[in-house]
């Protein structure tokens, strides 16, 4: 089983990034997927997630009108798109799928995103 978050990078505030994870070695299109960010000296925070079939999705209030989550079952890929991007959405950003209906879960490993001038 792997998630490979990619995308972030440094951004100056006011811009954009999209996010990507790909999964592999499970069925992607059943899971719940899930971003995560987490900054230096701060617990891990839900930012945004999206179900499994319909696409139904949830999102922080500090991202709502900012970030949009999707996902692609036939690419095994949820994405993150970030605009707007403010110094406090500076942080790792991780995404999680949750299994329906059960305690299980995959992390990836992380991917940085840094917004400054």
């Amino acid at each position: 089983v792997q998630l490979v978050e990619s995308g972030g990078g440094l951004v100056q505030p006011g811009g954009s990034l999209r996010l990507s994870c790909v999964g592999s070695g499970f069925t992607f299109s059943r899971f719940v997927m899930r971003w995560y960010r987490q900054a230096p000296g701060k617990e891990r925070e839900l930012v945004a997630d999206i179900l499994s079939a319909g696409g139904g999705t949830n999102y922080a209030d500090s991202v709502k009108g900012r970030f949009t989550i999707s996902r692609d079952n036939a690419k095994n890929t949820v994405y993150l798109q970030m605009n707007n991007l403010k110094p406090e959405d500076t942080a790792v950003y991780f995404c999680k799928a949750a299994a329906p209906s059960r305690p299980l879960y995959y992390w990836g490993q992380g991917t940085q995103v840094t917004v400054s001038s």
